[in-house]
């Protein structure tokens, strides 16, 4: 994306969340985060188009947007999946494109390397942080811990009017 249609987007407190989200995308979305609430109160939108990321990655922003004085307001604007899903459960205020559509899927770990306890430490890790995805995802959508933990083990697909009568978001953008 060309760095002018960025930054006129950052002027109007637009953050963009595009393709596989790693540790580097993460630490200039989180950047950008912290900028805009420095700016001021107004509501920051965050534009969801990726089908997964690094979970680690993800956290890192969700701790910016918990953090931020200024509201979060979380669009999905073509697909959010994996730990993605965590950045729209992250956010006050949650809502998709007509067209939008959703996977609910366990984020995968990154490939670890070491000894067998270096191993072991990094699946407690990761299993540690997908259940704080999971009590997120329970908490926003108002569903049953064990009917997020099977739609995240099954890989649940939902369109936007899924995700909207799931509670992933509260509202659909566009004509019906």
């Amino acid at each position: 994306m060309p760095g002018w249609l960025e930054e006129k987007l950052f002027d109007q407190r637009i953050v963009l969340v595009r393709g596989q989200l790693t540790a580097e995308a993460a630490t200039g979305i989180a950047a950008a985060l912290l900028t805009l609430d420095s700016a001021g109160p107004a509501p920051v939108q965050l534009h969801l188009a990726s089908q997964a990321g690094e979970l680690g990655a993800v956290l890192s922003i969700i701790d910016v947007i918990d953090a931020m004085t200024a509201p979060v307001h979380a669009v999905v604007t073509s697909q959010a999946g994996g730990a993605v899903i965590a950045l729209l459960a992250a956010a006050e205020h949650r809502a998709a494109y007509r067209h939008a559509r959703f996977k609910l899927n366990e984020p995968r770990s990154t490939g670890v390397t070491g000894t067998a306890d270096e191993v072991a430490r990094a699946a407690g890790q990761h299993l540690r942080e997908l259940e704080e995805v999971t009590l997120r995802l329970v908490e926003v959508s108002g569903q049953s811990r064990s009917r997020v933990e099977d739609d995240l083990s099954a890989g649940r697909s939902l369109t936007a009017q899924e995700a909207l009568e799931y509670g992933l978001i509260d509202e659909i953008i566009g004509k019906a």
